[in-house]
């Protein structure tokens, strides 16, 4: 490995590894936040918490290790931008992509090493974590009693609004719901204005005293018309005890591993083999609906029971059910009517079942493919981060995170939106897997691309010149001046023989100032060449031109060109979107349409040139030190809906105000 390579890796791995370090505790820290009513109060010895946080870390290896390529790429390579290392390799010969080879190596070998990971790692970890929630559900839920939310615990489902004690064993507004043996659902609800936990905290007792209360039990009688009455029993008390056992719950083993159908639990191996049974399933599941369908139509067996009357010639009547007798035709209509209705029943029931089946069949293809997709995406966002930190030559922990975590987060929240929505089938699942990878490829070979030609970020001259030609002004080419313009123009050349060198200096800088021809410069740079000042000497003296006056012609001109496109685009938009909302509303839609989307291209283009005319507006003004109060905003916010006024005031006023500068 050659010196550049190893500095530029062992660079980019003590930022990567920082940037890891930090990115994985805030992660797990906000893991640790999002199950906290799972952990505490439930008195768990330090190992079970280590387990936790082992078991909760490489899901988020899938969230964590893009960001930090993106993060570290963009402030390694903007580092090196910024402190002028990659203009020294340019000096010798070295471009961005063979400084970027051993990165690229690194970074090909750590996508291999993520398929693997995600392959066996991930649902090791996913396997275990599960479980161990599940029998952390079940650890000493006496002491789980949470303000403000249902508690599932033992036999009873109990809320507090508010807990206060050493112990938190002072509970106010309480309401329980409880379960009796051998009935479904909760038919009893206490109520009271305060409670007492008079049980140790490690009992296996959960003993509940309350105080100034109400007891409903809803009866639940046999016969279906008293059932409907919905009869229950109230009863009032003063003093309440309520014992739950909780013997059998506290007795939980936290190693025990019984779960292990979930699709994130699964290697790619497996999640083939059960994607493949899971096809077949659905299909089986198809076809038994079909032949169900059709058996239910009675097809094979329509005729038996039919018995028509007969007719002696060929039928030629308008219904078949003038073949029929009045009692058999309403026969037949109820029977039609039954099965249609039994028929949208089971089919409204299955559907619900397929769709179940179609979201689970998704989410075994989408972790399939995810596996695959975190190494691309490893590799992409580093082309991605490395030559946008050359572009934008900003290191350190500033510029680079904003634009960091945009980026991720566009990466991030795209896939999500992609996935969700490929669980019903609305996209291909494969599709939608793949997708953020995939919308930011060309992005990494736009920005690689730029970086590796030294160019800018964006440029927008490739979009703005043809909407100048098309609708700005046309600008005018002045004709060189020929060399015998000066014989020509022998009454300059009398009138200024006579000038001192200041003046004719004075005439040469600000000759337009004055309203002369260019005639008078050209006369005063002979004159003065005559008596011995060359006219390099008067470019070093900083005599051959006034650069305020160059400066702010320059930005007149780009204000005036600009200008004229804006003026244009802002009766565009208006005519677009005013015209196109009356024919939209007035039985004109389509052609409405048309020119409401004209309206607001129009519009959009029209802010981008109304920034750029007033950019050049308040850069005219910098190079006048007495006017150079014009603030940008306060005419973009009056430009915005009234620019034509600003149009006419200042096409005249910046040819008067140009004249004011020597």
């Amino acid at each position: 490995m050659k010196l550049l390579d190893k500095y530029i890796l062992t660079t980019y791995l003590k930022t990567f590894f920082s940037v890891f370090i930090i990115l994985m505790l805030i992660f797990i820290l906000q893991s640790v936040w999002l199950y906290i009513t799972e952990l505490a109060g439930k008195d768990l010895e330090i190992d079970v918490v280590f387990k936790f946080l082992l078991y909760v870390s490489p899901r988020l290896i899938v969230l964590v290790l893009p960001l930090t390529i993106l993060l570290a790429s963009i402030m390694v390579f903007g580092s090196f931008a910024e402190n002028y290392e990659f203009a020294a390799m340019k000096s010798t010969g070295i471009s961005l992509q063979r400084a970027m080879r051993s990165l690229a190596i690194f970074i090909t070998g750590l996508a291999i090493t993520t398929f693997f990971f995600a392959n066996n790692v991930i649902p090791w970890a996913e396997f275990n974590f599960y479980n161990l929630r599940k029998n952390l559900a079940k650890v000493k839920p006496a002491m789980v009693i949470a303000e403000g939310q249902f508690n599932q615990i033992g036999s009873i489902n109990i809320k507090v609004e508010e807990k206060s004690g050493d112990r938190g064993q002072y509970l106010k507004d309480v309401v329980i719901h409880k379960q009796k043996a051998g009935r479904l659902g909760n038919f009893t609800v206490i109520k009271s204005m305060t409670g007492e936990l008079t049980s140790a905290p490690d009992s296996d007792v959960l003993q509940l005293v309350l105080y100034d209360g109400n007891y409903y039990d809803a009866i639940q009688p046999k016969e279906i018309e008293e059932r409907r009455k919905r009869p229950l029993v109230k009863s009032s008390f003063e003093k309440y005890t309520l014992n739950v056992d909780l013997s059998q719950m506290n007795n939980v083993d936290l190693d025990e591993k019984k779960y292990a159908s979930k699709y994130s639990m699964l290697s790619a191996k497996e999640l083939s083999y059960t994607i493949d049974t899971l096809k077949i399933d659905r299909k089986k599941d198809f076809e038994d609906l079909s032949e169900n369908m059709y058996n239910r139509t009675t097809a094979s067996t329509l005729s038996l029971n039919m018995n028509p009357r007969e007719v002696d010639s060929a039928f030629s009547g308008a219904s078949i059910y003038e073949l029929f007798d009045n009692r058999r035709k309403i026969q037949l209509i109820d029977a039609a009517t039954n099965s249609v209705n039994s028929t949208r029943a089971i089919l409204n029931s299955k559907k619900k079942t397929l769709a179940i089946a179609e979201k689970n069949l998704n989410k075994h293809i989408i972790s399939f493919y995810e596996k695959f997709a975190l190494g691309f995406a490893c590799i992409i966002l580093f082309f991605v981060g490395a030559p946008l930190g050359a572009l934008i030559r900003k290191g350190g922990f500033g510029l680079p995170i904003v634009i960091a975590i945009v980026l991720f987060l566009t990466y991030h929240f795209i896939g999500i939106f992609a996935k969700n929505s490929a669980e019903d089938s609305s996209l291909n699942p494969i599709a939608a897997t793949w997708l953020s990878t995939l919308i930011m490829l060309p992005l990494s070979v736009y920005l690689t691309n730029r970086a590796t030609k030294d160019r800018s970020l964006v440029s927008f001259d490739g979009i703005f010149d043809p909407i100048n030609k098309l609708i700005g002004r046309k600008e005018s080419e002045q004709k060189p001046v020929s060399s015998d313009q000066l014989v020509k123009s022998s009454e300059a050349f009398q009138t200024l023989d006579g000038y001192s060198k200041e003046k004719l200096i004075d005439v040469i800088k600000n000759y337009r100032q004055y309203d002369l021809d260019v005639s008078y410069k050209n006369s005063a740079l002979a004159i003065l060449n005559e008596r011995g000042f060359t006219e390099d000497e008067l470019r070093f003296g900083g005599n051959l031109l006034n650069e305020n006056y160059e400066n702010a012609l320059r930005y007149k001109k780009s204000y005036a060109s600009n200008s004229v496109t804006t003026f244009k685009l802002y009766f565009i938009s208006l005519i677009g979107d005013i015209v196109g909302a009356v024919l939209n509303n007035n039985g004109f839609p389509t052609i409405g349409l048309i020119l409401m989307i004209i309206g607001i291209l129009a519009t959009l283009i029209y802010i981008v040139y109304l920034f750029k005319s007033l950019s050049s507006l308040s850069n005219f003004y910098k190079q006048i030190p007495e006017k150079s109060g014009v603030n940008i905003f306060v005419l973009l916010f009056m430009g915005l809906p009234l620019f034509f006024l600003l149009y006419f005031y200042y096409k005249d006023k910046l040819k008067e105000d140009i004249k004011t500068i020597r």
